[in-house]
């Protein structure tokens, strides 16, 4: 069975499947698994039934709609520093656990939505590493050599979907926590803006720098979860309202490289980074070196610094009256907190709004970096003898994030010649995380990499898998300038409109590159002989529907569009005298790819 959303979302829509079909073979294959430090606490199977029953009842009470219930039946793990009313919070810490009376405010998003927890995934005690091997129940393995570490402090989520128990899992991310493990076990990585997911019910590790992170399979599943999971939370001091308008990648991305670029001697992950940056060329991004100096100054300040603190204050009790049953790597690192006074912290604040300043111009060149998620991995042999140093390497590229209020996502590039999984990670400013999740997804479909440690091949979409639109949203297809990153795209964001998914159109339709507009557009007609064009899919709030339409320039209208799958949906069409004169693009199979191709020429 897949457990890829949009395919369990099909079978349930078809009737092929129920969730409780489909949670006994979760079940099973977690079972089947046997011993395993994934997990450190599994809901019982009486547990997931009773989630069933009530999301059948949910079901039921709607006339049998899934257009409420997003993530209807998807199955998902937390990391065990995340609550859950019933379950015990343990941070990896035995001694250290209790029991919350009611769910994480992001947990109880994703059960609103539809999702059935699976259980607690295992992590680098208090979230302090980025190894997965700081936890009294024991180190979790890689996912496709098992001597090999799996990254951390995520390290039991990745793993679990890696390997696909899960459909996705949640993580947090302080200083590459919710990366380096995508990046070590083949999956998606999504790092959102601080407080755009809420940190309540969440042991911090800094409280001011965590968010929340998400593992997927795909960049596709992220972005639904992240979807899911949104929203402003009053009760979390550091929930934000998001930023409007939030500019996006386009077409022919401006990415950029560090002129510094360390890998610690690991040849092979600098040959598949370097094929990394030449694939991106090849879809279009324009490449530029930045001084990455400010960025990894502004790095040295979470753990050579004061912000060390910050981990001293989640766990203050328990380090001042029980420091014994601390792990002994994660004791000497927060027991570094007694060396910094608020002189110091105040400090390091100024140094970090300057180094801030220093970092802001590098925006106005590039939408992105590209960097590898890790510059090398290790051996769990190797970071046990050597825990401090090889830790602090695997952070070179992530560390300073959330420091300067940087979103992120990691997303699989390549598999090495010794058989490890190698990532990348594309860093922007906050709110552009839609824009990064875009650019994964056609990243993940350029690759062709299999998904995790699965085998599974990643499908083409299925619009009939999608989620509909939600109550008073009309459903849009756009063809041109009003795709994600290009300059029409604010059209739809600014009116609350939210993407959907990718699809293709039915091939039926010839798409032109009209003369004379500006911005740039395309105009796509129905012809016979047509071709199938890739399409992006947005619903549109029904009060606004009027305004965005009235906004559409002739020889363009809004029409109907039939989708590769069948179905229609409104979308922008041409008038066909416009072809006359126009160049006909269809070869290219959507205006992406065009533009694309002029900024090669």
């Amino acid at each position: 069975m897949n457990l890829l959303i949009s395919s369990l979302r099909r079978q349930y829509l078809a009737g092929s499947l129920t969730p409780a079909t489909a949670m006994q073979e979760v079940l099973a294959r977690c079972d089947a698994a046997g011993e395993d430090n994934a997990w450190i606490s599994r809901v019982s199977a009486a547990g997931i039934a009773a989630q069933v029953a009530m999301l059948e009842q949910r079901r039921a009470t709607a006339g049998g709609s899934l257009a409420g219930l997003p993530l209807y039946g998807v199955p998902f793990a937390i990391k065990d520093n995340i609550d859950y009313a019933g379950m015990h919070t343990t941070a990896a810490c035995k001694e250290f656990a209790f029991m919350p009376v009611e769910s994480a405010a992001v947990v109880q998003r994703l059960v609103d939505a539809g999702a059935i927890l699976v259980g607690k995934t295992n992590l680098d005690q208090f979230a302090t590493g980025l190894v997965g091997t700081r936890s009294p129940y024991g180190a979790v393995k890689n996912s496709f050599k098992p001597e090999y570490i799996s990254g951390g402090s995520s390290s039991g989520s990745a793993s679990v979907v890696a390997r696909g128990l899960v459909s996705f899992a949640l993580g947090t991310d302080t200083a590459g926590s919710g990366r380096i493990p995508a990046g070590f076990n083949n999956i998606v990585g999504i790092k959102p803006t601080v407080g755009r997911l809420s940190a309540r019910g969440m042991l911090p590790a800094c409280r001011s720098l965590d968010c929340v992170s998400i593992f997927a399979l795909t960049a596709a599943d992220g972005a639904q979860v992240l979807a899911a999971a949104s929203g402003f939370d009053p009760g979390d001091t550091y929930s934000r309202h998001p930023a409007a308008g939030a500019a996006t990648l386009g077409a022919a991305p401006r990415l950029g490289i560090p002129a510094q670029l360390e890998f610690f001697g690991d040849a092979e992950q600098q040959r598949v980074f370097e094929q990394a940056v030449e694939r991106a060329q090849r879809m279009g991004a324009v490449i530029s070196s930045i001084d990455l100096s400010p960025f990894l100054a502004t790095a040295a300040l979470l753990y050579d610094g004061p912000w060390v603190a910050e981990r001293y204050a989640a766990i203050e009790t328990v380090m001042r009256e029980r420091p014994e049953i601390v792990h002994p790597v994660v004791r000497e690192v927060i027991a570094g907190a007694t060396a910094y006074s608020a002189v110091d912290a105040f400090k390091a604040y100024y140094r970090r709004e300057e180094l801030r300043r220093m970092t802001a111009p590098v925006w106005k060149d590039i939408d992105a970096l590209l960097v590898p998620s890790a510059p090398t991995i290790y051996t769990i042999k190797e970071v046990n003898d050597d825990p401090v140093v090889k830790n602090s390497h695997l952070g070179t590229y992530t560390n300073f994030v959330n420091l300067l209020d940087l979103c992120a996502i990691a997303v699989p590039a390549a598999m090495r010649n010794d058989g490890l999984p190698f990532g990348i990670t594309l860093i922007a400013p906050a709110w552009y995380d839609e824009a990064l999740v875009g650019f994964a997804d056609r990243w993940q479909h350029d690759t062709g990499l299999p998904l995790g440690a699965t085998g599974l091949e990643l499908p083409a979409q299925d619009t009939s898998a999608l989620a509909p639109p939600a109550p008073g949203h009309a459903r849009i297809a756009v063809v041109g300038a009003h795709l994600r990153g290009l300059p029409l795209n604010h059209q739809l964001t600014t009116r609350g409109a939210r993407f959907a998914g990718e699809a293709l159109s039915a091939p039926a339709y010839r798409l032109y590159a009209l003369p004379g507009t500006v911005p740039p557009k395309p105009g796509m007609l129905r012809a016979d002989g047509g071709a199938s064009i890739a399409l992006e899919l947005w619903d549109v709030p029904l009060e606004s529907f009027g305004a965005f339409v009235a906004e559409v320039p002739p020889p363009l209208a809004i029409g109907s569009v039939q989708l590769q799958d069948g179905a229609w949906v409104k979308g922008f069409v041409c008038e066909g005298i416009a072809a006359a004169g126009a160049t006909d693009i269809s070869s290219f199979g959507g205006w992406r790819a065009y533009l694309a191709s002029l900024a090669k020429a």
